[in-house]
């Protein structure tokens, strides 16, 4: 076996494709939910003791629950399915419960990377990651914690990953030219 035949063997398992991070929005998201929760299992408890009658106490229980399932469990169910996971060749962007989406962006390609933090946002150490891919709309993870740190690494595996594919490139350019050429054959 070749040196070159050997390298390029070895090189697949070295270059493994690992998660960095899996970020998902704030969870100051949900104090609203949270509060909402309390507040409905509350008023409805009390609200079923004042109440007489049996119709009426179905009533409240029934809207309580309407008001749980709309105010405080979709809320929920919206951050926990929407999430980025940031491995060392990609972004893999999920979101959705009935009709799931799957977005990626390889890190080999470019984009460029902003950082927009609002007055709240910087109160609790978020920040909303803008991805400018080069297509019309950027991809942008929403008020995720750490915004600054998020930014540094993306911006920091894109320079490695440039940097893979070029010596990847050169190595392949170099097994080429040291071919002989024989009668204008290689």
């Amino acid at each position: 076996m070749s040196p070159a035949a050997s390298q390029a063997a070895a090189r697949p398992a070295a270059s493994s494709e690992r998660v960095v991070a899996r970020v998902r929005r704030h969870a100051r998201v949900l104090i609203i939910p949270a509060v909402l929760l309390v507040a409905v299992v509350g008023g409805a408890t009390y609200a079923v003791g004042v109440f007489g009658e049996l119709w009426q106490q179905l009533a409240v229980v029934g809207v309580a629950l309407l008001v749980v399932v709309v105010g405080c469990f979709m809320p929920f169910l919206a951050w926990l399915t929407r999430r980025a996971t940031i491995t060392t060749r990609r972004i893999i962007l999920r979101r959705g419960v009935f009709v799931r989406v799957r977005q990626e962006l390889l890190h080999s390609r470019g984009y460029d990377v902003v950082v927009r933090r609002t007055w709240a946002q910087r109160a609790f150490g978020s920040g909303d990651v803008r991805i400018g891919t080069g297509q019309e709309n950027p991809v942008v993870l929403p008020d995720v914690p750490d915004p600054n740190l998020v930014q540094a690494a993306l911006h920091e595996l894109m320079e490695h990953e440039h940097s893979r594919v070029a010596d990847h490139r050169r190595a392949e350019q170099s097994t080429a030219d040291g071919d002989t050429v024989v009668w204008g054959g290689r």
